[in-house]
């Protein structure tokens, strides 16, 4: 069986270039720190859902499961970079909209939920502005934010951060040497940590030793609720 942090793989020999990677990013993180990078904060209520690995960790099965939960009680929009359009700027799908326009996830997003709002914007401020004050879609209530965890320049009300139980952060290196976007430390930010594809038999050890390294909540916010077995 295959356990925690073992599809990790370090290119030792880049190291280097990871050391001159993690002096940009925290740069700039430092820059948002002291204020001279700003964070925008929004009226409406906004649910960031992301990762600090490049690769897959569940993000648009958690947001999907989000929209589930969400749809029939408030109108719900998901706001997404559209990775691989061939689009640019604002882009509002509707029935015709095509994959090549908005990117895979949400078209598979909208053909799942076709009353949901979706929206693709490299500049996800300008999306939201775009999400509540446009005609159209001004109705919105709630607005989720898919892999948006290094897009500082929206303040979530809620920074949900998922990390893969077979890529754990502790075990992994800033890029290009291993996976990270940020150092570890970034993890700091989020409300929510989840733990997402773990095994169903998950012993109680396991669990304390995955909540002591792979969060810097406080133990009475990362409850056994937050552990996720979503592929």
């Amino acid at each position: 069986m295959r356990t925690e942090g073992d599809f990790i793989k370090i290119h030792e020999w880049l190291t280097p270039l990871s050391w001159l990677y993690g002096l940009g990013v925290g740069f700039r993180n430092l820059l948002f720190k002291l204020g001279i990078l700003k964070s925008r904060a929004f009226d409406i209520p906004v649910i960031s859902v992301g990762n600090i690995t490049v690769g897959g960790s569940g993000k648009t099965p958690h947001v999907e499961y989000l929209v589930s939960l969400l749809k029939d009680k408030m109108k719900v929009a998901v706001l997404s970079r559209g990775y691989k359009r061939k689009s640019k700027g604002y882009v509002l799908a509707n029935d015709d909209t095509t994959m090549r326009e908005i990117g895979d996830e949400p078209y598979q997003m909208k053909q799942k939920f076709p009353e949901l709002y979706v929206a693709v914007d490299k500049k996800r401020t300008e999306g939201i502005d775009r999400l509540t004050h446009d005609e159209q879609t001004k109705d919105v209530d709630v607005i989720l934010l898919d892999d948006a965890y290094q897009h500082r320049y929206v303040k979530p009300g809620v920074n949900i951060l998922l990390v893969d139980y077979h890529r754990l952060i502790i075990y992994d290196k800033l890029l290009p040497a291993g996976c990270l976007r940020e150092p570890k430390e970034g993890k700091s930010r989020a409300d929510i940590v989840i733990i997402t594809k773990c095994p169903k038999d998950l012993r109680p050890m396991e669990y304390r030793v995955l909540m002591k390294h792979s969060t810097s909540i406080p133990t009475s916010r990362f409850t056994s609720q937050h552990l996720s077995t979503t592929t």
